[in-house]
């Protein structure tokens, strides 16, 4: 009774006919129109709110321009051959290049020190998370308040503390002193981030098989041993990718220093985006403001290719290659 029903599937199998070219034609046609049909709302918002603007500002960076009326003035580069000459905005790279330093040296590995303790087993370890990554959710205006009462010359908190241990004398800088207002500001963008880092490591460390760390304990491998060889080598794409949104952020880097000191003192804390909103929007000098878009965009993007090619390369690849095989 088996064989026969085998042998009836068999010659429904030879009895159906076979697909035409121009069936398979029709329904790849169909396919791509599908596909089409459920990406056009996004194409269309991505077009309308994020490449017609860019578009607008490349534009209106070769103007002199208020941002009232259509830019009429051209004035072809000069806009960013002032750029090129401007002290603030050479001072902004610079102080960017301090903060991503900053971030890279001291607030990523305090992140991973933090995940790689809290991945041990800890009494009430859930509740040590959520306190450190609670920072990140505040918004930027909430932290920023915070710590400007924090900080408050002599009413402040912080001074209030030193008062009592008697170092008043070293209070009353914080955000108001030119020499000491870029560290207290990376203070505070170390307290609002560290702990998005901490989570993506302990993410990155839950994912590493323990028979490895297993198979280092009975060979007697010790702790820095195990770190150095095992745990720190399987979590270099999430450093990578940690080091690569750590750059990102302070090149874009705005809603925190407006809030906290808005640049100040005499520009002593500003970054690109701080300038580019004093010039758009305080001084109505739109073309110019334009003109530090774009070249905002610009270190952006070539900072992100150059590091896509030269160290997330390996990363890529290694993904392209998982996905040809389970495709296979």
């Amino acid at each position: 009774m088996t064989s026969t029903f085998v042998e009836d599937e068999r010659d429904a199998a030879v009895k159906e006919p076979p697909v035409s070219g121009k069936a398979r034609s029709r329904r790849r046609i169909a396919h791509w129109f599908t596909a089409f049909a459920f990406q056009v709302p996004a194409l269309v918002l991505f077009g309308v709110l994020v490449l017609l603007p860019m578009l607008f500002a490349v534009y209106a960076s070769f103007f002199r321009w208020g941002g009232f009326g259509w830019p009429s003035e051209a004035i072809g580069f000069d806009n960013y051959t002032r750029l090129l000459q401007d002290s603030v905005f050479l001072g902004d790279l610079w102080r960017g290049g301090v903060i991503i330093g900053l971030s890279i040296v001291v607030q990523l590995p305090f992140a991973l020190a933090l995940a790689v303790a809290l991945n041990q087993k800890l009494r009430g370890r859930a509740v040590y998370r959520m306190l450190f990554f609670a920072p990140y959710i505040l918004s930027e205006a909430i932290t920023g308040i915070l710590f400007s009462m924090l900080f408050a010359p002599e009413a402040g908190f912080a001074d209030q503390l030193l008062g009592r241990i008697g170092l008043e004398s070293l209070g009353g800088k914080w955000f108001s002193d030119p020499s000491t207002v870029l560290a207290t500001l990376f203070i505070v963008m170390t307290w609002k981030y560290f702990g998005f880092h901490m989570m993506l490591y302990l993410a990155g460390l839950q994912s590493i098989p323990a028979e490895l760390k297993e198979a280092a304990l009975i060979d007697g491998a010790g702790p820095w041993q195990r770190f150095r060889s095992i745990t720190l080598p399987l979590l270099a794409p999430t450093l990578r990718i940690s080091v690569f949104l750590s750059v990102i952020g302070a090149i874009q880097l705005f809603d925190l220093v407006w809030v906290t000191t808005a640049g100040g003192p005499d520009h002593h804390s500003e970054t690109m985006a701080v300038t580019l909103f004093q010039y758009g929007f305080k001084r109505y000098q739109v073309g110019y403001a334009s003109a530090i878009s774009v070249a905002m965009f610009v270190i952006s993007l070539v900072f992100a290719l150059v590091y896509q090619r030269y160290v997330l390369r390996r990363d890529l690849e290694g993904a392209t290659t998982t996905m040809r095989g389970g495709g296979a």
